[in-house]
């Protein structure tokens, strides 16, 4: 099957994934396989701007790694590696921030955004983030990068940069990334309210036990109107019915739709019918990821083989950037 062209995509080493990583962005990774020729990049660099300790970032890294490998990343045909394995990358982003305005930067709303919630770290990786992002992109001749609405603005802070870098320098040497608009599905946490976190300790991890996940889901709020079990719900309004329309066979989801209104269901019993679809749904992606756990040396190699990989394509990137800006 001829593919497409490239994808690339990359996210911070936060640990084990939940959820909301999954039917966001995880997912989508591994539907994206069977079009395009996909490069997934753990981006351990970007984390810096954050973290305030590097303590747990090389097993956050690795735990990553194992719930894209049991989520479905082929790596023999998809390149996956780790950012600062290609320190060319680093190179890249200092070329192009020399054609980046820097009002450019303190505009972007993400920027914003970062100053308002970390004011007493606000480092210069954070403002230069978008620039070290466009690196990442066009350092593999990316054809296509899967976003959400939200991110828009950075893909065409990155095209802009590419047309920056271009003209200066009289060459086509990079490329302009297509933003390839996805379904980035909104993922609420147990709480019903916020979008699922670790920060905000409502999400559930993939990687949990069937015992662990059937806790978490007996915390889910349902719809906060009904307070007696013999009250009507509206399964509208309820998270919980929500992930059922994700998890839970056809019928089922049918059959609680009804019988919620009617009080025909207790929000136990419905939780607990989500629990079990889950934990089943679960089931094969978590013997998986036991299986490249218990090889760490295996994962490892991957990664490894990945960054050389990756690294081989960036070195000729990198080569025509500096006959472009006639280094010597």
């Amino acid at each position: 099957m001829t593919k497409k062209g490239r994808v690339f995509s990359g996210a911070r080493p936060t640990g084990r994934q939940h959820l909301g990583n999954y039917l966001g962005a995880i997912q989508n990774y591994a539907e994206l396989q069977n079009e395009y020729d996909c490069v997934y990049c753990i981006v351990d660099v970007h984390a810096l701007t954050t973290v305030e300790t590097t303590q747990e970032l090389r097993q956050n890294t690795f735990e990553m790694a194992l719930d894209w490998l049991a989520a479905g990343i082929r790596p023999e045909e998809t390149i996956m590696f780790v950012q600062s394995h290609v320190p060319e990358v680093m190179e890249l982003h200092a070329y192009l921030s020399m054609v980046t305005p820097l009002g450019k930067l303190t505009d972007l709303p993400t920027f914003k955004e970062k100053i308002r919630h970390q004011p007493e770290n606000v480092n210069y990786g954070l403002l230069g983030y978008p620039v070290l992002m466009t690196a990442d992109i066009v350092l593999y001749k990316t054809d296509v990068v899967p976003v959400g609405i939200d991110q828009v603005p950075h893909i065409e802070f990155a095209r802009e940069t590419v047309r920056s870098f271009n003209y200066r320098f009289q060459t086509q040497a990079l490329i302009e990334p297509q933003a390839k608009h996805t379904e980035i599905k909104k993922v609420l946490g147990i709480d019903g309210k916020e979008k699922m976190s670790k920060s905000l300790n409502n999400h559930i991890e993939l990687a949990a036990s069937p015992a662990e996940t059937t806790k978490r889901v007996r915390e889910m709020v349902t719809d906060p109107a009904r307070v007696k079990r013999t009250d009507p719900g509206n399964p509208d309004i309820c998270n919980v019915f929500t992930m059922h329309k994700i998890f839970s066979p056809q019928d089922e989801v049918d059959m609680i739709n009804v019988e919620c209104r009617r009080a025909g269901i207790g929000c136990v019993d419905c939780k607990m019918r989500l629990a079990n679809n889950l934990n089943k749904h679960l089931e094969p992606f978590r013997a998986k990821r036991a299986e490249f756990e218990s090889k760490p040396d295996d994962v490892q190699a991957i990664l490894d083989d990945g960054g050389k990989r990756a690294r081989a394509v960036a070195q000729e990137v990198m080569a025509e950037v500096r006959e472009a800006m006639k280094l010597p």
